[in-house]
């Protein structure tokens, strides 16, 4: 109704602009052209108006009846008609200047007729106010149309990358990365079986490394609508003993725990990836979601999640001779961390840096730890051990190169030597 009422009024605003001259000019005509004219017919008008009021008064009276009455107003019209023409040429004159008039008065009717005809198509085609701006049902339907049209190209897409990349391995079946890139795709359309069987495909060429059993994690995980079974649950394990920093594993169990609402596990485990700098991981998005993390732990997201409890500090180095045969060489990667004296090979902390980092100061706590149960708090002592790994996975084995602290009091707030210096055989 408010919407009708402002209508309304800017369209009469809007004729009103428009008659104004008119009306200016014409006002202007009468009081200069016509007056002698006025004023002879005011007189026969008023001359006209006091016999009917006589006549009136006399059939109030009851002097003439209803006949009479009708006849004599009847010749005094007449006799004020005969009056007008007795004034013929002077009407003429003004019939003359009338019909100017009439020429002038065309453009402002025909603009008045336009604009009341164009306003009442134009709201009998758009609707009322509600209909103006109420957005119409098949928008909404259109996006929903477009986005689910959007979802079946990229599955579309990704069904033509799986082809092409099948096609290829019939010819190069030995291609690692190949096969690599089928299982993501597999995964992309949440064919997760497929997915495995694909990086099962890369660890018969290159061998078992964390990522790729990382990638079976993540593929399982999802595979089991988001749960960590036994199978998942052995492939994590299996992917962290391999490399404790896996950027697909501990992104994993962040979201799982994030999902869990374990928000400072999730940080922890997403802090580690974000320390160890992994070419191919983005940090700015790992950010992004420990800051998340924060805001609903009800932490700022400025803080850093404080780690709790033990802190080993381990001042890492090599001996002479080892470091004079690596600097010969390829850099090798290097493996910290402590396990429990009791016998169990579970790293309950444990960091990865690279031989051309040391000597350096390595510190093992809560945050590096597996599990959320398994780590240093959960002990009194540990063997801590630092291996130069020959062939770069996890473990101590023939060729690599190690260094031990053997049952080593996990609140010892000393920074303590480590040494590496023996050859593993």
């Amino acid at each position: 109704m408010e919407f009708l009422l402002i209508s309304l009024a800017c369209l009469i605003l809007l004729l009103g602009i428009l008659w104004r001259p008119f009306f200016k000019q014409y006002s202007h005509n009468s009081t200069t052209d016509d007056v002698d004219m006025k004023l002879r017919e005011q007189t026969n008008i008023d001359l006209y108006h006091e016999h009917k009021k006589e006549i009136e008064r006399d059939y109030a009276d009851g002097g003439i009846d209803e006949e009479n009455y009708q006849f004599l107003l009847a010749e005094l019209d007449n006799t004020l008609l005969q009056d007008i023409e007795n004034n013929q040429s002077e009407a003429e004159s003004v019939q003359s200047q009338g019909s100017e008039k009439l020429l002038s008065i065309v453009w402002p009717v025909s603009l008045s007729l336009f604009i009341l005809i164009f306003a009442f198509a134009v709201y009998q085609n758009q609707g009322t106010f509600e209909k103006l701006t109420q957005m119409p049902p098949q928008d909404s339907q259109h996006q929903a149309m477009s986005s689910e049209e959007a979802q079946q190209q990229r599955h579309q897409q990704a069904i033509a990358y799986i082809k092409e990349l099948q096609e290829h391995l019939e010819k190069e079946p030995q291609d690692s990365e190949a096969w690599y890139n089928l299982g993501q795709a597999y995964i992309s359309v949440a064919d997760f079986d497929a997915a495995i069987a694909a990086v099962d495909e890369v660890i018969k060429i290159e061998g078992e490394h964390a990522d790729l059993v990382g990638v079976k994690a993540q593929a399982s995980y999802y595979r089991n609508n988001q749960q960590i079974d036994e199978q998942v649950q052995q492939y994590i394990d299996k992917a962290l003993a391999l490399d404790p920093q896996d950027p697909s594993t501990n992104i994993l169990l962040g979201m799982h725990n994030f999902i869990e609402t374990n928000y400072q596990q999730a940080i922890k485990h997403w802090q580690l990836v974000i320390d160890a700098n992994k070419p191919g991981v983005n940090i700015e998005a790992l950010k992004e979601a420990i800051a998340e993390a924060n805001k609903r732990s009800g932490m700022p997201s400025s803080m850093q999640a404080e780690v709790a409890g033990p802190k080993l500090s381990i001042n890492v180095e090599l001996s002479t001779n080892i470091a004079q045969e690596l600097a010969n060489g390829n850099d090798k990667v290097v493996f910290v961390y402590a396990i429990p004296t009791d016998g169990r090979r579970m790293p309950l902390a444990a960091v990865k840096l690279m031989a051309s980092d040391l000597p350096k100061v390595v510190v093992l706590n809560n945050q590096q730890a597996m599990t959320p149960e398994s780590n240093l708090s959960s002990v009194e002592r540990v063997h801590v051990y630092a291996v130069v790994s020959n062939q770069g996975g996890a473990g101590i084995k023939p060729g690599d190169f190690k260094g031990e602290l053997l049952d080593l009091d996990v609140n010892n707030t000393d920074t303590i030597k480590l040494r590496i210096d023996k050859l593993v055989e």
